[in-house]
């Protein structure tokens, strides 16, 4: 079984979202797929298949994030000496070397990133060419939108 970097507030959430989708979500579906029972014929029963239907969506999502907490792999860099290197769980502060533009990434697991609140997939193009550089390195970055240059102005571990 692999382990799977996340860090705490990632893992704090996937806690969060399980607890609402067994304890609020599972019942709310239970009482709408004996509601639509009673409403008689099963085939015809759009409001029985629908509520069927998030059920198993329901229970997938649970399956999933149980089986995320059991492979989390906690990684606190608030607690790691920060020599100025890129790893899983660092925020990097970088500066288009194209455009001037600054801009700032914290590197995450894949349940985490969200690049609209400027997490990044550890995985993904971006993720893949910071990690392992240092502070003031030169890095290209082979995105979808073509190659963009950057310089890596500061690392930090909060």
């Amino acid at each position: 079984m692999e382990k799977e970097p996340i860090t705490n507030s990632g893992l704090e959430k996937l806690k969060v979202e399980l607890i609402f989708l067994k304890e609020k979500k599972r019942p709310e579906i239970v009482a709408a797929i004996s509601e639509a029972r009673s409403h008689g014929d099963l085939k015809e029963n759009a409001e029985y298949h629908a509520a069927k239907e998030q059920q198993a969506h329901n229970e997938g999502r649970i399956q999933e994030i149980e089986d995320l907490i059991a492979r989390a792999n906690v990684i606190d860099v608030t607690k790691l000496n920060n020599d100025g290197k890129v790893i899983f769980g660092s925020s990097v502060f970088l500066e288009n070397l194209d455009t001037g533009e600054k801009i700032n990434y914290k590197i995450v697991g894949k349940d985490e990133a969200d690049i609209k609140k400027k997490l990044i997939y550890f995985k993904s193009p971006i993720g893949k060419g910071l990690i392992g550089k240092n502070k003031k390195d030169l890095v290209e970055i082979i995105t979808p939108s073509g190659t963009k240059n950057f310089e890596i102005t500061d690392v930090k571990y909060i």
